[in-house]
This record gives structure tokens, sequence and C-alpha cells, in this order.
């Protein structure tokens, strides 16, 4: 049969038309619509080689100082593509504190713990250990505390977790020149009286301070009106920029403005307002119902139209106008009726300590939980430092999910809290982490007892570092370790070199990685 050249011409136009159609043309397209993992992060290749053999130095992946806040408005990744557990909503609208200030002290391993197993969603430093009476709580130097936050941090590498502090300036101030922190440390009182501007200033310094630790929740400024100069908690500690609403919303403005500059997040407190009590929550039941008026409102108000209100901190204030029955952490009425209602408030709600002597001295824990929970609280704090329970974090979750459960609280609404969290969250700035290199070596077959457990090998230059692990005992051990699938951070120093903080994912396969330190 005879085929003209047109004909076989036209015949390879057709074979071009059909391959570019088809799936194996379409692979750039694909990798496009791959979904990536929160942090960026290298994901390991597994083991195939038979020799260790370095390739390349560990790359910096983000910027030594966090970026700005992500703005409400910015369009954000979600914080993770898989369904959510109840469990694990219910510990990300938990913030507790711990004991000690080193990774190797058995407080942080089980709070590092706590926080892998349950996926806690915030911690909150202290200086000072209440019940033992004790300076060494969390806090004895700055680069002591730089490497505790980022160990910390290092135990949630999916879902960003709160290190939250006070750090209002003044008497209220955790990071001391006694631990060997510079700050200029005014009161508010000192800076309403000066002008906003050094209120900026002054703002900033603690903010640098935060970002350069890792710290990225500072619950201040205090916005309270100083009402009542003897007011035992606020006025005679200087804690409030003015009497004056219009003046305590400038300085505090200014205030969350150069926190946002660092990457901080800020919480404004004490909603409804504490400035006008004559006792202090700290110690028992404190009644504002007859010194309390509306225009402690208004910083809350102009605040949150000015978009810059990222959390609210309640007051354990009882107000008989607002509330015949309960103190505004444990009201409905204050929460959702006028914070959200009257106030058109959107973002986080979190609560005072809820060890503090006014909830514990007239209500059983677990009834104040339930019940600031219904009245629209997302973020219960736990101090656990007024009081203290090695597994407050376990038994509260263990006594919400009960809860749920019984019918006695709507899983709807932990799941709203949980959002508003998530969306707070996804303002922060990304974990300082490097990327660990994977080395495709053969490192034999797997010793691990349990067949879901895979070995990790690490490698350094120079050698003799001492490698460390979160969520792990302190230490490394020679010759590798068998560990279940997940995101694991390698922490890696030597005396002469400098320390960095790197990210391995263990899946399918044994893996080995190699790391080299940069000299000092």
């Amino acid at each position: 049969m005879d085929i003209s050249l047109t004909q076989i011409y036209l015949f390879f136009i057709f074979l071009i038309v059909v391959v570019s159609l088809s799936p194996a043309c379409n692979l750039n397209q694909s990798h496009l619509n791959q979904t990536h993992p929160t942090l960026d992060v290298v994901k390991p290749v597994p083991v195939e080689k038979t020799t260790f053999n370095i390739q390349t130095i560990a790359k910096p992946v983000s910027p030594e100082r966090p970026s700005m806040l992500a703005s409400k408005s910015e369009p954000t990744q979600p914080l993770q593509q898989e369904a959510v557990s109840l469990e694990v909503k219910i510990a990300q609208m938990l913030m507790v504190g711990f004991r000690g200030t080193l990774i190797s002290d058995q407080g942080v391993l089980n709070i590092v713990r706590d926080i892998k197993k349950y996926h806690l969603g915030g911690v909150i430093l202290f200086d000072y250990d209440m019940v033992l009476k004790s300076p060494r709580r969390n806090i004895r130097s700055p680069k002591q505390l730089k490497s505790l936050v980022q160990w910390l941090k290092a135990a949630s590498p999916n879902r960003p977790l709160f290190v939250a502090i006070d750090e209002e300036g003044g008497n209220i101030h955790r990071l001391k020149k006694k631990f060997g922190f510079q700050l200029s440390n005014r009161s508010a009182q000192y800076l309403g009286q000066k002008g906003p501007t050094l209120t900026y200033e002054h703002a900033f310094q603690i903010a640098e301070t935060l970002a350069e630790l890792g710290i990225n929740f500072n619950l201040a400024p205090v916005v309270d009106l100083n009402l009542n100069p003897n007011n035992p908690v606020i006025g005679k500690l200087g804690r409030s920029f003015s009497a004056k609403p219009e003046i305590v919303t400038q300085h505090a403005l200014q205030f969350i403005e150069a926190h946002h500059e660092n990457g901080i997040l800020c919480a404004i407190k004490h909603f409804p307002g504490h400035g006008s009590s004559t006792d202090d929550s700290h110690l028992g039941f404190v009644d504002v119902t007859r010194t309390w008026n509306a225009d402690e409102l208004v910083p809350y108000q102009n605040i949150i139209n000015a978009g810059k209100a990222d959390a609210i901190m309640t007051a354990h204030v009882f107000n008989g106008e607002r509330d015949k029955k309960y103190p505004a952490t444990l009201s409905r009425e204050i929460i959702t009726n006028t914070l959200r209602g009257e106030l058109n408030y959107k973002g986080v709600i979190i609560s005072d300590d809820m060890q503090m002597k006014a909830i514990s001295k007239r209500y059983h824990f677990k009834k104040a939980i339930q019940t600031a929970l219904q009245a629209g609280v997302d973020i219960i704090v736990i101090g656990n430092n007024l009081e203290y329970d090695r597994h407050i974090l376990r038994k509260t979750i263990t006594f919400i999910k009960d809860l749920i459960e019984k019918g006695k609280l709507d899983e709807a609404r932990i799941n709203a809290s949980f959002m508003k969290i998530q969306a707070l969250k996804k303002r922060l700035a990304p974990v300082d982490h490097y990327q660990a290199v994977v080395a495709e070596n053969e490192i034999g077959s797997s010793s691990c007892r349990l067949p879901q457990n895979h070995r990790l090998i690490i490698k350094t230059l120079p050698s003799g570092s001492q490698i460390q692990l979160a969520n792990i005992k302190p230490y490394y051990k020679k010759g590798g370790i068998c560990l279940k699938s997940g995101w694991y951070a390698i922490y890696v120093t030597h005396q002469d070199y400098w320390a960095r903080q790197y990210w391995v994912e263990i899946k399918e396969s044994d893996v080995s990685v190699e790391i080299t330190l940069k000299a000092k």
C-alpha cells in the first residue's frame, strides 16, 4: 500500500498530541499540587549504600530573627491537613506551667514529653517557684532560657507552641538583671506620664529580647484604668498607664505595635477591668460591683476596632451588675454577651491563671474549668505555680473529654476555640531550624526490637560533638537510636563551634544523617 509523505507527517503529529496529553507529561503540575510539611525541612531518603559519606553543611532555612507577624488579612496555609482528634483540640486550648531550667531537668523532660504526646497548645514561663519558694523555676540566664525555649518548640514541630511570659515591665517582669538581662524596666505608670514614643521604645526593647529568646507570646500590656491608686495589684504596682481610657489606648497600641514588629503576640488584660478593685485576685475573692464603670471597656473597644487585639485575658473579678453569680472568667454574660457581643470581639480569649485564689478558694478545679469553657474562654491558663501537679495536663484533658462524652459540654464549643487558636498561631514566625542533610548510606539491618521503629544514626563534624534529641532522653546513644515514625529535632553542640538545631523525619526505613557545625 502506497503511503504519501503527507500521511506520514500527519501520523507523527497525531503521536505527539497523544503523548502530550498523557499523565506522564503532567509531572510538573502534580508536583505543584503536592502538600508540603508545615515546616521547611528536608525529608530523609532511605539509606542504600555501605559507607558514610559527608555531603554538605546543613543550611539555614529561616532568618536568625523572626519575621513580623502575618497580618490577619494575609492568606496563610492550613497548619495541618489531617483530621484532628478531640484530645488534641482540647490540649491546644491549654497553657501550662512547668518546673525546670535545663533540658536534662526532670520537669523539662516531663513537659517535653507531654507536648509531644498530647500536643499541648502552650507553656508559660516563671522566674520564681511559689510552692518551693525558690528563685529557680524556668529562668537562669539568657543563654539557658534560649536553649530551653528552643527545646520546647522542638517538641511541637507540626503545630506552633505558644511560649508565654508576663513581661510588662516595672514590677511585673521575669527577665531580671540578676539573670543577666539588660532591660530598662520602666513601669506602665511611669511611661504613661512620658508619652507614647517612650512606651514604644521600651516595648521594642522587651519584644526584641523576647524574639531573641524565641518567646512568642507576651501576656501584656495591662489596659486596666488606674481608678484606684491604692489598688494592691494594679495601682500600687504601677501597672496601669493612666486613669484615662484614651491615654491607656495610645500607650497600649504602641506597646503592641513594637511587639508585632518583632513577631511577638500580645494579650491585653484584665477584662472587663481590674483597675478599680480594692483587693488582689491572686489572694481571694474580688468584688468590683460598686467601683467598676463602663469607661473600663473603652481601651478594649479601641484596640479591637484598631485590629490589634491578638488575645484578651479575663480577670477573676466579680461584678454583680454584669453577672450576679460568677466572676468574669466564669461568666457567659461577661465573656460571650459583653466581649463577643457588645464589643464584637472575634479573637482568642485567654483566662488568667485558674489556680489563683479568687477561683480556687470558691470553686473546685473541675467546676471552674467547666464553667470557664461554657462561658466562652478559648485558652485555659494553669500556671502550675501557686499549686503544683505534675499530671495536671493529663488530668485536665481527661476531665474535659469526659464532660463532652457525658453531654455536659458541647463539642462545638471546643471546635470554635480550636479554630480561633489555630488562626492566631498561623500568624507566628516559623521555628528557627536547619535542614539535616541525609546521607544515602546503608547502615545495616535494623536491630530495633519493635517492628514499627527505625534506627537513626547521626554523624557529626567535629567528632565528639554533643548530640541531643527532643522528646527522647537528653543524650543520643552512640551507634544510633530506635525511634517511631515522626519529626525529630536534633540539637548539636560543641564548645568551639556554633550550636545548631536540625530537623529529621523518620518514616519507613532506617536513616543516617550527617551534620557539620561552623567554627566560632
